[in-house]
């Protein structure tokens, strides 16, 4: 009963790898003027971003120190 263990464990590690190989093949791979393009739109998007957070918190803290000083 353990040989049949041991038998079907290298069967296993062969499927999941040909299965790895066939997912591998079906990947469609971004151009790189596609990849260009969103990773230009993703730095400006996260830069923006902490602008408006930057916004948001000196505004907030001109709001606090200001009520604090009532």
């Amino acid at each position: 009963m353990a040989d049949n263990n041991e038998k079907k464990a290298p069967e296993k590690k062969n499927s999941f790898f040909s299965g790895v190989k066939k997912e591998w093949n079906r990947i469609i791979w971004p151009t790189r003027d596609d990849l260009v393009k969103q990773t230009s739109l993703v730095v400006i998007i996260s830069i923006l971003m902490g602008v408006i957070i930057t916004v948001i918190d000196s505004a907030a803290l001109q709001i606090v120190n200001w009520l604090m000083s009532i």
